[in-house]
């Protein structure tokens, strides 16, 4: 079928509904529809069958939705309506939550339904339960309303109050009074629960020192105390402050300005940095146990010959410091007396590289993007360097750009069945990358598939990356049982200590040092990476400013550039196409780059 996907943005969701629709064999269309007139001119051009909506904040015209079927996922259960269903989700502690898909009608989320799927809630985020359990129930309920569609058949439910079984409800968006944190009232609980529910946006407006800010990335502190409001401790950019029964670590801030671009999320203790004269900065070893619950991105765990290096970075993004520190990680789990190591990533994100914000807020942003790609580069190296173990990188969440040639460093790469691969750059103003993957790319793919992926700027699935060789093996999940992501890692132990226990380990080892010195007297890895990085020069410091725009646009949620061009490989496929449907997929490809959808 001919199928739209019409979206406010290029999200992780509509990325995930992108390849499983293409992997169906349908053609699919993508649009950014967040006025009126873009939507109709993205249906008008492309003349779809069907309509899916992944994430839209927009309402869609009448004229649209009476000639064309449009069905929209709603992050909710069946009944619920309004713009922030899963905050309210959060702030009510609702055990079970869902997705519907509902038809367009005269009402937001009103219309009838075409699927559902409700999943269990657990205490997290609204972002990370976004980017998991509802993601996932999202997909399931996207392509059995596809094949509704498609068989001519079925006929969607009307939305009936006065049935037992419709639980939901109109809620109106969530006051921001309705989030505020009283700091000498609130429990540790209820904290939590306010800045979860508004986590990736808007966030939950407080004041700290006199100064407005929005806060994000709340942990629980199971140990610190002190007195209700004071901030009591730092901890690689994150800010303890103590409650009436506890404290709670707070990663980042976002100053409030009026503009929405003014300002834009950083680690807390750059934001208030004037207020934390005197504040301790409380460390914790990367293989301490903490007594209690706590903050800590980045830690090591050693079980029967295997050394797991975990870290958890808000949105995947990796600043020079983070990397630092588990380059560290890795070189200590490297002279450990084991036999495997596992690179295991969080939740939300495996990796998605560099950090843009940290450059963004820079004094000389060319300056730091300088020094954060080389101190990825010496991460993945650290990586490439371990020839006495085995490696494992062990991908929960998506990952993009160089957290995708980060997880190629290693031996073994194993990702969780339903997450997408961004391994590009191009988007970002035409960043050519480094992280040495010039070397393991076209290792893994053939040097043509390496250009086209890189290229194309497009998402790939975990299934296209196994056939390609992308990846190494797919985790297969439950459907959407609660615990998905402790399950994951219980089959990545047994995964890992079966490969400490094989007999085959002693001649694996012995291939991966031949191979690797065979390969080093051909080309050096030194080379590979001095090559990338005089490229990195060009975006860093040359005349074309194209990845400073972008950065800045993307970081500060602005509309990018209109200037900024598309790789050459898109440019050519748009030129080159010789039929309609060549053409408008490659004008779909140009139109992701161009917004810098990755």
């Amino acid at each position: 079928m001919r199928i739209l996907l019409l979206s406010s943005a290029y999200n992780s969701l509509t990325q995930h509904a992108h390849v499983e629709l293409k992997a169906l064999g349908h053609w699919v269309g993508v649009a950014v529809g967040t006025t009126a007139d873009a939507m109709r001119e993205a249906v008008h051009q492309f003349q779809p069958e069907l309509v899916l909506c992944p994430m839209l904040a927009h309402v869609i015209p009448r004229d649209l939705w009476e000639r064309y079927t449009f069905i929209i996922l709603h992050p909710g259960i069946v009944g619920d309506r309004g713009g922030n269903s899963l905050d309210w989700a959060i702030l009510n502690e609702e055990p079970e939550w869902g997705v519907t898909a509902v038809e367009a009608a005269e009402h937001v989320d009103s219309g009838p339904i075409w699927a559902t799927y409700e999943f269990k809630m657990r205490a997290a985020s609204k972002s990370s339960i976004y980017r998991d359990e509802l993601t996932r129930a999202a997909v399931k309920a996207m392509l059995v309303a596809v094949r509704r569609f498609e068989s001519g058949l079925f006929v969607p439910a009307p939305l009936d109050y006065s049935r037992p079984a419709v639980r939901g409800r109109y809620r109106p968006f969530v006051k921001p009074e309705e989030r505020e944190v009283d700091w000498k009232c609130d429990g540790v609980a209820t904290i939590l629960r306010k800045i979860r529910s508004g986590d990736g946006a808007p966030g939950v407006l407080d004041d700290i020192g006199g100064m407005p800010v929005y806060l994000y990335g709340a942990h629980e502190e199971g140990t610190l105390v002190g007195k209700p409001g004071e901030i009591i401790a730092t901890r690689h950019g994150a800010i303890c402050r103590a409650a009436v029964d506890g404290a709670v670590w707070i990663s980042h801030l976002k100053m409030k300005g009026s503009q929405a671009s003014e300002y834009f999320k950083l680690p807390s203790a750059m934001v208030v940095a004037e207020q934390l004269r005197g504040v301790p900065e409380v460390p914790l070893s990367i293989h301490a146990e903490p007594r209690g619950a706590t903050y800590r991105d980045v830690w090591y765990e050693e079980h029967n010959d295997v050394g797991y290096v975990n870290f958890r970075f808000y949105n995947g993004a990796m600043g020079t410091d983070h990397c630092r520190r588990l380059e560290q990680a890795v070189q200590y789990a490297s002279k450990r007396p084991t036999k495997v190591i596992v690179l295991f990533g969080g939740q939300d994100f495996w990796s998605n590289g560099i950090h843009l914000n940290l450059i963004e807020a820079a004094d000389d942003p060319a300056q730091e993007s300088w020094e954060n790609i080389n101190a990825m580069d010496d991460l993945v190296l650290s990586l490439l360097a371990a020839t006495d173990h085995l490696t494992v990188a062990a991908m929960y969440g998506s990952a993009g750009a160089g957290g995708v040639m980060l997880a190629l460093a290693a031996d073994r790469v194993l990702a969780r069945e339903g997450i997408v691969l961004n391994p590009h750059y191009k988007g970002m103003g035409g960043l050519y990358g480094s992280e040495y993957w010039t070397y393991s790319l076209p290792k893994r793919v053939g040097a043509e598939r390496a250009l086209q992926l890189t290229e194309q700027c497009l998402p790939v699935s975990v299934y296209d990356a196994k056939t390609m060789g992308l990846i190494d093996d797919i985790v297969i999940q439950d459907d959407l049982g609660h615990g998905s992501f402790e399950r994951f890692r219980d089959q990545i132990i047994r995964v890992a200590e079966s490969l400490a226990r094989g007999e085959e380990l002693a001649a694996q080892l012995a291939r991966k040092q031949a191979e690797r010195e065979a390969e080093e007297r051909v080309k050096a890895l030194a080379q590979y990476r001095r090559e990338e990085l005089e490229e990195m020069k060009h975006n860093f410091w040359g005349e074309d400013r194209s990845y400073h725009l972008a950065r800045s646009a993307f970081v500060r949620k602005r509309p990018r550039p209109a200037h900024l061009k598309c790789s050459a490989a898109l440019e050519n496929a748009c030129a080159n196409a010789q039929c309609d449907e060549a053409k408008q997929a490659a004008r779909n490809r140009c139109a992701l780059a161009s917004l810098g959808w990755t």
